[in-house]
């Protein structure tokens, strides 16, 4: 990120210098896909592509918005955030109501959200399943946090901002995505209870390169089978409690009970629900096999969890299944998997870092050959949450 590039972008658009930047990670999941919304655990990494918003303060309350890769600019007044309107009175452009919509959280929790200047930028590809929207959240949220001058924990940041994206922008998110961006560990995933909010910091074994393959088709959460996918899973609960009345979410489903009650589901909610306590019971084993570094293990794990995620959640796409069936044949690959919702976006992999730089090479160019599409592959770690440069 060139952030003397932002630092000149701010001064020529507000005329004066920034006083703060703010850097808010994307983040990567290594499992646990599609069941922070279940209550089940999950295990992300915050990586080292963020975004970075450039800040000062603006004394007549007004907030000032510069989207530097939309080349776009908008005025956000308090008053205007309950009709989802700009200062002028015109309807927020969908990219404004990330920010727009942190502000409208935090003033309902009476949280001081003074006027500022912010340009901002991204390295998060939009749109790959990296939790661009997220890491703006989290962003926004620390810097009105900083100008605001009250305190409030990480965890619970990440809570506000998850419910701007539900009830504002209205995605019906998990928390597992702003949990990263405001909480990561350099070095580390996550292991994060969603139900309890307890969580840990689970060792990347050292050696290990996490590579981030862009498919290059993207997709948008809002129109998306995202909510289609949650709707079943609620609606799987709710068969298997005429069996199993204590059961209020798929994280209280045993494999076994799931098992036995499976012929008596609908078959959209039964395929979800196999896939949701399937992959909860992958991610304790994925902490284990960190935990112990036991790289194979990690593998099988992973190439699990994308099949399950193909054939039973239905929400992978061929273009993300050829990235990962070309691992499976370049050395030094541990395992892969789709990352993010699906319907797009990207494979996460874990590399032996003594081969990443050949593995990029082989499966950008056995992508190509296969699908004709070009693959953005990105090598990465695990890196910091929020916190100011």
């Amino acid at each position: 990120m060139n952030l003397t590039e932002l630092h000149r972008s701010f001064t020529e658009n507000f005329g004066r210098a920034p006083e703060l930047i703010v850097r808010a990670p994307g983040r990567v999941n290594l499992l646990g896909e599609h069941v922070d919304y279940n209550a089940g655990p999950v295990l992300p990494v915050a990586i080292d592509r963020a975004v970075y918003i450039a800040a000062a303060p603006n004394t007549d309350g007004c907030t000032r918005l510069h989207a530097l890769d939309l080349s776009q600019q908008v005025d956000l007044r308090p008053e205007r955030l309950d009709a989802r309107l700009d200062a002028a009175g015109n309807p927020l452009p969908g990219w404004a109501c990330y920010p727009a919509g942190v502000a409208w959280v935090l003033q309902q929790e009476e949280f001081s959200t003074p006027g500022v200047f912010a340009a901002y930028t991204s390295d998060v590809p939009i749109g790959s399943g990296l939790s661009s929207s997220a890491a703006v959240e989290v962003g926004f949220a620390a810097l009105w946090q900083a100008l605001g001058g009250w305190s409030l924990e990480r965890l619970a940041l990440a809570q506000l901002c998850q419910r701007a994206e539900n009830q504002y922008v209205g995605v019906s998110c998990g928390l597992m995505d702003q949990f990263a961006s405001a909480c990561g560990v350099e070095d580390h995933a996550l292991y994060f209870d969603t139900r309890s909010l307890e969580w840990e910091p689970a060792p990347i074994p050292p050696g290990i390169a996490l590579v981030i393959a862009d498919s290059g088709v993207r997709r948008s959460l809002t129109h998306s089978g995202y909510n289609e996918r949650r709707a079943a899973c609620w609606q799987a609960v709710r068969e298997l409690q005429a069996y199993l009345p204590g059961v209020t979410s798929l994280r209280d489903v045993a494999a076994t009970e799931l098992a036995a009650y499976s012929p008596y589901l609908s078959e959209i909610p039964r395929k979800r629900a196999e896939h949701v306590v399937k992959e909860i019971a992958r991610v304790g084993s994925t902490l284990s096999a960190l935990q112990r570094g036991d790289r194979q293990a990690l593998g099988a794990l992973m190439y699990a969890g994308h099949n399950s995620l193909r054939n039973l959640y239905e929400v992978s796409t061929p273009e993300l299944d050829t990235l990962v069936e070309l691992t499976r044949h370049l050395p030094g690959c541990i395992g892969a998997r789709l990352t993010g919702a699906g319907f797009g976006g990207c494979t996460i992999n874990l590399v032996e870092l003594d081969h990443a730089q050949d593995f990029i090479i082989g499966l950008r160019d056995g992508y190509q050959q296969v699908t004709g599409r070009q693959s953005q592959v990105y090598l990465c770690h695990a890196s910091q949450g929020v916190h100011f440069l």
